[in-house]
């Protein structure tokens, strides 16, 4: 190695730290709580075989019209969803009456 690289080398393993240290720390991160309004509704599921239980255990977390809008699903495609709801999203739906829901949900809105 030349005596010019070499010092050079020497500078730079030097300087390095100090350039480190000269560079401002970047700006911490500040979370702050935030307020959210969820909107509500009165509305509530169309009498029938079964309501109450969808009354009773799905408008703790849906609002009846965002159920009521859904596409028109088969009985397997509403099984599939309300098991979903009580075992991936934690939803406290009493196990008796999943499938007094299913059927009511197939019933609403019956497939072609």
């Amino acid at each position: 190695m030349t005596p010019i690289r070499s010092a050079a080398l020497s500078v730079a393993l030097i300087l390095s730290p100090l350039v480190a240290l000269a560079t401002p720390a970047p700006e911490p991160m500040r979370f702050t709580s935030q307020s959210i309004e969820m909107p509500t509704s009165d509305r509530i599921f169309p009498d029938g075989p079964g309501a109450e239980a969808v009354n009773n255990n799905c408008l703790a977390c849906h609002s009846a019209g965002m159920v009521l809008t859904q596409p028109k699903l088969s009985k397997a495609q509403w099984t599939e969803t309300v098991n979903k709801m009580v075992h991936v999203y934690k939803a406290p739906v009493d196990q008796a009456d999943v499938q007094t829901i299913v059927d009511y949900l197939t019933a609403l809105k019956p497939t072609p």
